[in-house]
């Protein structure tokens, strides 16, 4: 059977510039790796949105990224002050992980 360990799955939804920003933050604590995906659309409280291509507004942005618990803890205590300020969606959870010498 293949080993597994326990890392932290960090997901986080954001205004597209706030990208630089948040990946900036990432790295500060030391997290090596993540993906970023184009959000087309979703809702909230504050009702639906969808992106729109031609003048960029609404934008959104989700980021993938694996870390040891430390660096995850590291990284919410970063994030906190600006949940509210910068409008963040940040969901963190435990995943099984392969080759977790990497994360």
């Amino acid at each position: 059977m293949v080993e597994t360990v326990t890392r932290k799955r960090i997901e986080i939804l954001m205004d597209t510039p706030l990208v630089p920003l948040i990946v900036g933050m990432i790295r500060e604590v030391d997290i090596s790796g993540y993906s970023l995906f184009h959000v087309d659309s979703g809702g909230g409280r504050h009702g639906q949105w969808q992106h729109d291509d031609v003048t960029g507004a609404a934008a959104k942005t989700m980021m993938l990224a694996l870390a040891s618990e430390e660096k995850a803890n590291a990284l919410m205590e970063k994030l906190a002050p600006k949940l509210d300020s910068h409008r963040l969606l940040v969901t963190m959870g435990n995943v099984q992980v392969i080759r977790g010498d990497r994360f």
